[in-house]
């Protein structure tokens, strides 16, 4: 049957009839699909617009290119192992660190005015200090029993307090002596506690270890009562001296803390005398640091000493009662740490005879509690304003009384170290109180003079309850029946100075509040 017209078979085998014609296609593109793992030709050069051929502009997938910046935090191993992640962790924390570090150093103008520099003279300082003391702790006093330590006792009060007492009445008259140079003289202290910590590291089996360290304790409390005096030449407008002195105590501690840890591990690993050989290099550094503070701080034209008496007999410029006030009451503390200091660790060292070990543990414990509450104090100080910095003063001989007593009345290893933060809270708090009343109450001539005098009769403070601390039988309760009385006395003196009255004829309130400012 034929098929009817118009219709198609579907059979592929049966014939085809003519196709009809297509319809025009458009030009086809020469170019090759763009394929991007295929190989590339040569580039077709630039057309007469000056765009580039269209081979060479960025693609969807394809970030345009940017110039190239310095990397800020290390870049993550290609091949990922527990060590290399480990590693590049630790560089990135150490990273942060350091910029958070640089950026508080750096903070309300330190850098310009130059308070950055003397921070890290002082970070350095008590860095030194923290590794001498490592290295010095077994020799002088972990390594005598307690049946032989009579002379060790001695020679112990000789090298921790000593110096104390001869910077108090020399560095003050000197100190009112240097008009220019001080600067050098920080400098000069670190290059002499390098040279003694050297000979320290020498004869550390022999006699010649004891006056080189007496000399290099000396040198750190010079180099105290200087910067005292230098703070006032950097203080930047946006902050007080009583936060300035609060953050330089804080950035002390943590450098103390890192570098006496630092220390430890020299002195594990090379014996005592690696540890000195550390405090050298530690002291070489601090003179480069010294001597990097602006030169303005030489500046000393038109200052006026101060003097304590309330009558003095050279032209000097008396302080003013609520000075003295700060002062009495920032002695009492003090005498309350340096008794804690060395009376806490003779008595933990009576209790645990020949267990080393349990011995550092405890007063690890006492210093520890310490170390918080000077943190603490510090940072309290620093951040709040106080309206009657007096009254601060009055409040923390209260605490550090009232915590004696309790003490005195619960002896033992938790009350002691309940003393150490109530303690170290109320000195740290005592001090910004004394600074911000010092700023407030004298002259800007005699303001670097008064910080120095101050810092003298802290050490003071501390030289008479450490010698306390050493003397003492060592039991908890006589020691701190013994500091309760003093402590009494101590705010007995410091209210009747606020009264306009004292204990003390001459040293007491009988004076204006804010003396008349005497002209150079």
């Amino acid at each position: 049957m034929p098929p009817e017209p118009g219709y198609q078979s579907h059979d592929p085998h049966a014939p085809q009839g003519p196709r009809p014609p297509r319809e025009p296609h458009a030009p086809r593109d020469p170019r090759p699909p763009h394929d991007p793992r295929a190989p590339q030709g040569p580039r077709p050069p630039r057309d007469d617009r000056g765009y580039p051929p269209r081979d060479d502009r960025p693609r969807r997938d394809q970030r345009p290119s940017q110039p190239e910046e310095a990397p800020t935090a290390p870049s993550l191993p290609k091949k990922l192992t527990v060590t290399r992640v480990a590693w590049f962790r630790t560089r990135q924390l150490s990273a942060q660190a350091v910029r958070a570090f640089r950026r508080a150093a750096h903070a309300d103008g330190a850098k310009q005015s130059g308070l950055s520099s003397l921070t890290y003279a002082v970070m350095l300082n008590y860095a030194a200090d923290a590794a001498m003391a490592v290295a010095l702790a077994n020799t002088l006093f972990f390594s005598a029993a307690t049946g032989e330590s009579r002379g060790k006792v001695a020679l112990y009060l000789l090298i921790t307090v000593a110096p104390f007492a001869v910077v108090a009445p020399v560095i003050g008259p000197i100190l009112d002596r240097i008009q220019h140079g001080r600067r050098v003289a920080l400098a000069l202290s670190c290059v002499l506690r390098v040279f003694l910590s050297i000979v320290m590291a020498m004869n550390f089996d022999n006699w010649g270890l004891y006056p080189a360290a007496l000399g290099s304790m000396v040198l750190s409390k010079s180099f105290t009562v200087l910067k005292a005096a230098i703070t006032p030449r950097v203080l930047p407008r946006e902050i007080t001296l009583s936060k300035t002195n609060a953050r330089m105590t804080v950035f002390g501690l943590a450098a103390g803390g890192v570098f006496g840890a630092v220390a430890a591990g020299f002195a594990n690993l090379f014996g005592s005398p690696g540890a000195l050989w550390f405090t050298a290099v530690l002291c070489l550094v601090n003179a480069w640091l010294c001597l990097r503070i602006p030169a303005w701080v030489e500046v000393t034209e038109g200052e006026v000493p101060t003097s304590l008496r309330a009558r003095p007999h050279k032209p000097r410029q008396t302080l003013g009662r609520t000075v003295v006030v700060a002062l009495w009451g920032n002695g009492a503390v003090r005498m309350l740490t340096g008794f804690l200091m060395l009376f806490s660790a003779f008595v933990v060292r009576a209790q645990t005879e020949g267990e080393p070990f349990m011995q550092v543990l405890l007063l690890g414990v006492i210093a520890g509690a310490a170390g918080v509450g000077s943190f603490l104090g510090n940072a309290v100080g620093a951040r709040l304003h106080f309206g009657s910095p007096d009254q601060v003063v009055i409040g923390c001989v209260i605490g550090a009384l009232l915590s004696t007593v309790v003490a005195a009345i619960l002896p033992g290893l938790i009350t002691a170290a309940v003393v150490g933060l109530v303690g170290a809270t109320a000195s740290s708090l005592a001090k910004v109180s004394l600074d911000a009343v010092i700023q407030d109450d004298l002259p800007e001539e005699s303001r670097a003079s008064a910080f120095g005098r101050s810092e003298t009769i802290l050490q003071l403070g501390w030289v008479f309850g450490g010698a306390l601390g050493v003397l003492l039988p060592t039991e908890y309760w006589i020691g701190f029946t013994v500091l309760s009385g003093l402590l009494a006395i101590g705010l007995a003196q410091t209210i009747a100075t606020r009264q306009g009255s004292t204990l003390i004829p001459g040293l007491g309130g009988d004076r204006p509040i804010r003396p008349t400012a005497v002209t150079p």
